[in-house]
């Protein structure tokens, strides 16, 4: 069982942060960020930094690769999203 539990939380944090594509793809084919709210974002985006440090000390390597990847593709999220909110204010 431990092995199936293992294999599945894996799979998981593997999976889980390539769902952020589609909202990258989202913002980056309408332009714009507008129906995103910027405190969740960011709020999201801070807390997911202020993880990193202990995922990629942590000895389990499940949390490490998802720590990583999910920081990778969010902060992509965030970037577009600033991005084009600040670009429709200037």
């Amino acid at each position: 069982m431990k092995t199936f539990i293992d294999a599945l939380g894996y799979i998981s944090s593997i999976a889980l942060p390539f769902f952020n594509i589609p909202l990258m793809l989202h913002i980056y084919r309408r332009k714009k960020s507008d129906d995103l709210s910027m405190t969740w974002l960011l709020g999201i985006f801070f807390c997911l930094a202020g993880m990193i440090p202990s995922g990629l000390q942590s000895p389990d390597p499940i949390f490490r690769l998802f720590s990583l990847l999910n920081f990778g593709f969010f902060s992509g999220v965030t970037y577009l999203a600033l991005y084009y909110r600040w670009r429709k204010k200037n």
